[in-house]
């Protein structure tokens, strides 16, 4: 039987700078993501689409969201095999394409991991738990592009 899971939270706009959206650059596209119990988030649009550059827009969060789900799920699969990971980082880097009618979509995210492993020994079947990590990935399972895995491993010495 299949579990289903229900997520929810608020959004609320903050950008009306007095004459709401009377015209293009007349507003700003702030807006703070709420969730119970959590620490609000500062969102914005894309700076290519007048957006604060120090607040985070849905395309950051969309690959942060896969970035995450897979290290989680990647975590949890090492811990399972007896792998022990002392240290993951990753510079994800997604490509969006801008249609011509203005709207878009995501072609590919690259997730590059940067894992240290205490065994060096256990390099190839920690290169082998990314792909089951994205079999499992929800947020991966539910895009319709390619999400590719380049990850780097160092010995902790």
């Amino acid at each position: 039987m299949n579990k289903q899971h229900h997520y929810s939270l608020n959004i609320t706009w903050t950008g009306n700078k007095g004459t709401g959206t009377s015209n293009y650059r007349a507003y700003e596209r702030s807006h703070t993501i709420s969730l119970a119990n959590k620490i609000d988030i500062l969102g914005t649009s894309d700076t290519a689409f007048n957006g604060d550059q120090t607040k985070h827009s849905p395309e950051d969060l969309f690959l942060a969201s896969i970035a995450a789900c897979h290290m989680l799920w990647y975590l949890y699969l090492c811990a399972e095999a007896g792998i022990v990971v002392t240290a993951y980082t990753d510079n994800a880097k997604g490509v969006m394409v801008q249609s011509s009618d203005g709207g878009g979509y995501f072609t590919e995210v690259t997730l590059y991991p940067a894992i240290t492993l205490s065994d060096e020994g256990k390099v190839e079947k920690a290169t082998a738990l990314h792909h089951i990590a994205h079999k499992r990935c929800y947020i991966a399972n539910s895009c319709n592009f390619p999400i590719y895995h380049q990850p780097t491993f160092k010995i902790q010495t």
